[in-house]
């Protein structure tokens, strides 16, 4: 049995050799936020898919099953949190569904934070079938979700032209029986921002300012994701400080990355090896962020 203590995550996402993707991306944060990680890495590659080559393997279902058998007779399958990210099929997704039930046997209170990544800017890219799963299965068995725009439109049906729109589509997801809705990036924003939506169910809800920066970064999402579930379980549950934090974390890291490229790379498109998120070089942001843009909460009629 676990320390009492100490909240444990079993995070089930991707694993690159080289930058900070996936489990790479969530699992230094939580660590130096005081998390116990497990990790089972679904797919091993060399680099992010951005890259110009991919190399590398993708854990067989059966695999999965032998990993999981195997903490379970050792009974060491006891968590406190339940994480995951990217999954590259409808069997892998519902072999998920299947995990959190069988860890929930062992902690009823077992908190389940989900990024359905599916796509992004209008595009998906997971295969289309994996869609039903994460909206029918998946969803209802999460505490917390953390998709984008296009993942919560694609979820729900429903499209967000507006913040009335955003706040239907975050009241659909709780209809699904998900307690805390977190809309990481919405178009609703201007050309220097974007904004972010976070509420509980039948509690409140927030939305906060994103600044944009003059690069497309991969690996934000799984951090945005594992900062999330780090500062609500540090914060009670507190939905607002939560996010500020998570935001404060992120832009923090975001920053720094976009700063030293541009050293490096002062014209043009910067290179993606450049751009890699700074997760090391800033262990003291994660471990406290300093809170420059507050939530603001708003009302849903």
């Amino acid at each position: 049995m676990a320390s009492v203590n100490t909240p444990r995550v079993l995070s089930i996402q991707s694993h690159v050799v080289h930058g900070y993707v996936g489990n790479k991306s969530a699992i230094f944060p939580l660590q130096v936020l005081g998390f116990e990680v497990d990790s089972i890495n679904t797919v091993q590659f060399s680099t992010h898919t951005g890259y110009k080559h991919i190399k590398g393997t993708i854990l067989q279902n059966e695999e999965m099953a032998e990993l999981i058998e195997g903490l379970t007779l050792n009974e060491v399958d006891y968590y406190t949190h339940f994480l995951t990210g990217y999954s590259r099929s409808p069997d892998s997704l519902k072999q998920i569904a299947g995990i959190i039930k069988k860890l929930r046997e062992k902690n009823p209170a077992l908190i389940y934070v989900c990024d359905p990544v599916m796509g992004d800017n209008g595009q998906m890219y997971v295969p289309a079938d994996i869609l039903p799963v994460y909206r029918d299965v998946v969803v209802p068995l999460a505490d917390i979700i953390t998709p984008n725009q296009f993942e919560a439109e694609l979820m729900t049906g429903l499209k967000v032209k507006d913040l009335k729109g955003a706040l239907e589509v975050i009241q659909a997801l709780h209809d699904k029986g998900v307690k805390t809705v977190v809309l990481s990036s919405t178009d609703l924003g201007d050309d220097t921002k974007m904004i972010g939506i976070a509420s509980t169910k039948g509690g409140s809800c927030y939305q906060i300012q994103i600044p944009k920066m003059d690069a497309t970064y991969t690996g934000t999402g799984d951090l945005f994701a594992a900062l999330f579930l780090a500062w609500s379980h540090k914060t009670n549950n507190d939905i607002k400080l939560t996010l500020e934090k998570t935001i404060a974390t992120l832009q923090g890291i975001v920053k720094d990355t976009y700063q030293k490229a541009r050293a490096l790379q002062p014209e043009g498109e910067i290179p993606k090896a450049l751009i890699e998120l700074r997760l090391i070089q800033n262990k003291t942001i994660i471990e406290n962020p300093v809170v420059e843009i507050k939530a603001v909460e708003i009302t849903i009629n």
